[in-house]
């Protein structure tokens, strides 16, 4: 794909009507750095299947149950560097921004959670940049999963690059719960959306206390 064929690609994912060309300049110079971080995406969900894969060895079940992952649109690359008044160039993403690669583990239990987050932080060519645990302590609105911005190399033909990837790790009742909260940021024009956030956070309180139960459970179960 030549750079005239990616400049209108980012239009049409833009999809609005009208785009200085200056930022076209900029986004132009960020093809390196998509294929970057899709590499980093690449290297911490491989290595999350490896633990999956051992993990799952014997009579014990898989811990992962999912794996997403995704990487900023150019475009927003660019909004949030301007929120934040940033420079817009590559080294300012690198520099700034730490949820450009982002990866969403989807496991069965709680302690899977924290099992996982434990074995990849452990890994000698991985650097921890800051956990946040909002299963412990979760965010006043009932949000509940476990953070982690990692850096991780990426090895290239002819250069070493280290990448930072954001990772959320969270329990299937979790995400369910996510899933719904996110369609309900992008719906505040409805009329009982404040009756809603307060059933949503209630709902959060019911799913950590079923996700307990359910651990224990298992517990009893594999004890016996």
């Amino acid at each position: 794909m030549d750079n005239s064929d990616y400049k209108n690609k980012v239009l049409m994912q833009a999809a609005l009507p009208q785009v200085p060309e200056e930022f076209f300049e900029q986004i132009i110079n960020f093809r390196e750095l998509m294929m970057i971080y899709n590499s980093a995406i690449k290297e911490i969900t491989t290595k999350l299947d490896i633990l999956n894969d051992e993990l799952s060895l014997g009579n014990r079940k898989n811990p992962i149950q999912f794996i997403k992952s995704r990487v900023k649109k150019p475009l927003s690359i660019v909004n949030k560097l301007q929120s934040l008044g940033k420079e817009v160039s590559v080294e300012s993403v690198i520099e700034n921004l730490d949820d450009v690669a982002g990866i969403r583990v989807v496991c069965s239990f709680i302690d899977d959670v924290y099992k996982i987050s434990d074995m990849l932080i452990k890994q000698d060519d991985i650097v921890l940049i800051k956990a946040k645990d909002y299963i412990k302590n979760p965010k006043p609105n009932g949000y509940r999963s476990y953070h982690l911005i990692l850096e991780v190399p990426v090895f290239f033909s002819d250069k070493k690059q280290l990448v930072r990837v954001e990772i959320q790790i969270r329990t299937v009742a979790m995400d369910f719960w996510a899933s719904l909260e996110h369609q309900l940021k992008y719906k505040k024009d409805l009329d009982h959306s404040k009756a809603i956030e307060d059933e949503l956070k209630l709902c959060a309180e019911t799913i950590a206390q079923t996700d307990m139960q359910m651990m224990n459970i298992r517990n009893r179960i594999e004890g016996d």
